[in-house]
């Protein structure tokens, strides 16, 4: 959503997001023009973020399907740049052959190439 429709005048604030029982997998600021997105079957995928529809409430929208397990972590690049990801001892791999993943949102991705981290994240936490 628009960072600009989150800010409320209310002393109550504002409820932007109507999370259910499993809560929000993340929030975080799209500067780029692809998302990619691991879960926590192995499985990544990237797509257009021309893809992501911007809403102004609600219950968010499907990035990925899983079988089974749900969202391990996503990463927001330029595709100029191309894709990256940061091992466990802090070296940034450049990811070549990102565009092999690329596909439609809410598909369900392919096993991640590699060298990819076994913690299945784009960033080490």
């Amino acid at each position: 959503m628009p960072e600009e429709e989150a800010v409320s005048f209310r002393r109550a604030g504002k409820q932007v997001l109507n999370a259910g029982t499993k809560g929000a997998a993340f929030a975080m600021p799209l500067t780029g023009d692809h998302l990619g997105v691991v879960g926590d079957n192995g499985k990544l995928l990237i797509f257009p973020l021309a893809e992501l529809p911007e809403m102004p409430r609600g219950k968010g929208v499907k990035l990925q399907t899983y079988r089974e397990g749900g969202l391990r972590d996503a990463t927001v690049f330029n595709a100029a740049d191309g894709a990256t990801w940061i091992d466990s001892a802090g070296r940034t791999r450049v990811w070549g052959e990102w565009r092999d993943w690329l596909a439609k949102r809410a598909a369900a991705g392919k096993l991640a190439p590699k060298g990819f981290p076994t913690s299945k994240r784009f960033k080490p936490k």
